[in-house]
């Protein structure tokens, strides 16, 4: 009757069900993995998602070196002269349209800042390009030939394929990329190399909002320590006590008014216990380090604890000298050098640092100790400034 209480004897088989993906499935949910950390991906589309569109401090840090970039004035010009007017001016002050010459680089710049690759499409024409266009970085492959040079571009929307590809003339497309010291043909951007404080950031903001969700404090307790082991106030004491607190101690009216407890009431303050404040100087830390991986001042995003500038002036001086003009150089540098391509000239393009105001004082000491250097020649002078040589006409 109670033969299904026996152990099965040794000799006979124990049939045990298994799925046969159970242990596969396992390992790719992370099963097993309690105690270490959880990283998001590093592709660039969950580091745009997770790192941009979903945290402050990176959105604002690309927001300003792309804006910052974007705006800064630019001029073209030769070994002879600086022009005014110029076809490649006209092309970019109104590359498609749809956008003007802010709204392009500003695509440009955040697409290199993101990805570390940045993808402009030339349009129609002979000479000039008729328009331009910033491509999305995560569309594009790079299509490498035998020798490992690239030999096109596929950029895919949606299942559908479109090949540029590179032969005699122009290129097509141009492509900026960022140093990447093991990948060949793509570059490395701030975002991956903050992809780590990023996640730190972000389950410390989730955490923040859970606290608030599921365990918010309130300012303090009131504890009642009532007479003979009584620990429970009476219902005609709690509704006074309701009462009270509501009239006599909530709202702005009565911010800072005393509380006369009685009969055993004992206020008990509550605040943040040390390892929540440890956890709100970590997201501070992971905050600092995502601004540094771009290259912003912290102090310029409002960032806590930082100190490394006297003040709010030297931090944008320095902002613009270390971050903004390197990437605004090398970008435009490497348009110029495409579309001159188009053109069959030579011709230089980079930031006008003379109608930069962040960096006026500098400029102005430049420009006054150059000019009293007695001993060097004016062109001389005009190349330090980084102007031509000599201007068309001059003797």
């Amino acid at each position: 009757m109670f033969e299904f209480l026996k152990r099965p004897e040794a000799d006979e088989q124990v049939e045990v069900k298994a799925s046969a993906t159970g242990r596969i499935a396992a390992r790719a949910a992370g099963w097993g993995t309690a105690g270490r950390a959880v990283w998001s991906a590093r592709d660039s589309a969950t580091l745009t998602r997770h790192g941009f569109a979903a945290n402050p401090v990176g959105f604002r840090a690309v927001k300003m070196i792309a804006e910052a970039a974007a705006s800064l004035p630019l001029v073209l010009q030769d070994d002879e002269r600086r022009y005014d007017t110029h076809p490649v001016l006209a092309l970019l002050a109104r590359p498609n349209g749809a956008q003007g010459r802010a709204e392009l680089l500003e695509a440009l710049f955040g697409q290199v800042l993101l990805s570390g690759n940045g993808y402009v499409e030339a349009v129609g024409g002979e000479g000039v390009p008729v328009e331009l266009h910033v491509l999305r970085s995560d569309r594009m492959t790079v299509v490498p030939g035998a020798d490992g040079w690239p030999v096109a571009y596929d950029y895919t929307v949606g299942g559908r394929k479109h090949r540029f590809a590179l032969g005699e003339g122009p290129a097509p497309i141009c492509h900026i990329k960022s140093f990447h010291p093991q990948d060949d043909h793509y570059g490395l951007s701030p975002m991956q190399a903050a992809a780590a404080a990023l996640d730190v950031h972000n389950a410390a903001s989730r955490w923040s909002k859970a606290l608030l969700d599921n365990a918010a404090r309130p300012s303090g307790a009131i504890v009642y320590k009532g007479a003979d082991n009584q620990s429970q106030l009476s219902s005609d004491q709690y509704d006074r006590l309701l009462s009270e607190m509501e009239t006599q101690h909530q709202g702005a009216r009565n911010a800072g008014r005393p509380m006369l407890l009685e009969g055993g009431l004992d206020w008990k303050p509550m605040g943040f216990s040390p390892s929540d404040m440890e956890f709100q100087k970590t997201k501070e830390a992971a905050a600092r380090e995502i601004a540094v991986a771009f290259g912003v001042p912290p102090m310029l995003l409002g960032i806590p604890g930082d100190a490394t500038y006297a003040n709010f002036q030297e931090a944008n001086r320095a902002f613009y000298r270390s971050t903004v003009l390197p990437l605004a150089t090398r970008v435009v540098s490497a348009l110029a050098h495409w579309l001159g391509d188009f053109t069959g000239t030579t011709f230089e393009l980079k930031p006008d640092l003379d109608q930069v105001s962040a960096l006026a004082a500098e400029r102005q000491s430049q420009w006054t100790r150059i000019g009293d250097a007695s001993f060097l020649t004016d062109a001389e002078k005009r190349r330090l400034l980084g102007l031509p040589a000599l201007e068309v006409g001059d003797g």
